[in-house]
C-alpha cells in the first residue's frame, strides 16, 4: 500500500479515536462519581439504595442525552444484583427520545423500563450479555457491537460499559449507548475519500460503517485477507496488510478500519 493510501487509513483510524475519546472520557467520570456515592454510604454505616443512586444518575445523564444532535442515545448505571437494599436486579437507564422517520430528536429523556423480576416470563438476566460479561472478567471498558438493541430502541446500536468497583467488589456497570446511524455522517466522509473500499469494523469483522453501501451494518466480513489482517490486530497489532487489504487499529476504541484496493 503506497504511502498516500498509508496517511488517509492513519488519518482515518485517529479520526474513528477521536469521535469516541469524549464518550470514553464521560464513562469514566460517572464511573468516579458512582464509585464515590458507594463509597459515602459505605462510611456512614447506611445501605444505599435505588431512590438514591437513581436520582444522581439521572444528573449525570441529562445532559448527554440532551445535547442536541449528540452521539449518545442511551446512558446509565446497571447493578450487580443484591448491592442495593431495596431493589435487587436495578436498571437506571434513560434514553434520548428519538421518533418519526427522520429519526430526529424530540427534545425528551425517558426511562427505560425494565422488567426488574426475575420470576416474570419477560426478565432478561443482563449479566449474560456481552456489555456486562466481557468488562465483568476483564475489569475494563468494553466496546460492544454493533448489534439490535432490542432491548431498548430495536436500531443499531454500539454500547461503551466500564465496571464500577467498590471495596475490591464489582457494584455494577455505567455505560452509554451510541446508534449507528448517528455516527454515519460523521465517519462516511473520511471513508469515502479512500481509495477502494474502507470499512469500519469490530473485532470480529462485523461492519460498522463502510464507504461500501452493500456491506451494511451488521454484517461480517468473511474475505480470507480480512481475516488474517484482523489476527494481526488482535494479537497486539496496530497495523496489518495482508495481499491488497490493510487493517489499522482506531486507537484504544476496540474498532479497525480495513481498507481494500
Amino acid at each position: 500500500m503506497n504511502g498516500r493510501v498509508a496517511d488517509h487509513g492513519q488519518r482515518t483510524a485517529a479520526h474513528v479515536q477521536e469521535v469516541f475519546l469524549p464518550v470514553f472520557d464521560l464513562v469514566e467520570l460517572w464511573r468516579g462519581e458512582i464509585a464515590s456515592l458507594f463509597e459515602t454510604f459505605a462510611a456512614s454505616g447506611r445501605p444505599l439504595t435505588a431512590s438514591v443512586l437513581d436520582p444522581l444518575m439521572h444528573e449525570l445523564a441529562s445532559p448527554a442525552l440532551s445535547a442536541p444532535q449528540g452521539l449518545i442515545t442511551g446512558a446509565g448505571f446497571v447493578a450487580t444484583p443484591g448491592v442495593l437494599a431495596d431493589a435487587p436486579w436495578h436498571l437506571a437507564w434513560w434514553l434520548r427520545e428519538i421518533r418519526g422517520i427522520d429519526r430526529g430528536d424530540r427534545g425528551g429523556i425517558r426511562r427505560l423500563e425494565a422488567v426488574e423480576d426475575p420470576e416474570s416470563d419477560e426478565f432478561r438476566d443482563y449479566r449474560m450479555l456481552e456489555w456486562w460479561r466481557v468488562p465483568e472478567r476483564t475489569g475494563e471498558r468494553h466496546v460492544t457491537g454493533p448489534y439490535v438493541d432490542y432491548l431498548c430502541t430495536d436500531d443499531y446500536t454500539i454500547t461503551v460499559t466500564v465496571p464500577v468497583v467498590h471495596a475490591a467488589r464489582m457494584v455494577g456497570m455505567v455505560g452509554v449507548d451510541v446508534h449507528v446511524s448517528r455516527i454515519e455522517p460523521i465517519l462516511l466522509p473520511s471513508l469515502r475519500d479512500a481509495e477502494g473500499t474502507a470499512t469500519i469494523v469490530n473485532t470480529q469483522g462485523r461492519v460498522v460503517v463502510s464507504s461500501e453501501t452493500r456491506r451494511v451494518t451488521g454484517s461480517l466480513l468473511r474475505d480470507a485477507e480480512v481475516h488474517d489482517a484482523l489476527a494481526v490486530i488482535h494479537d497486539g497489532g496496530r497495523t496489518s496488510t495482508v495481499g491488497s487489504t490493510t487493517a489499522i487499529s482506531c486507537g484504544d476504541t476496540e474498532l479497525i478500519l480495513v481498507q481494500q484496493r
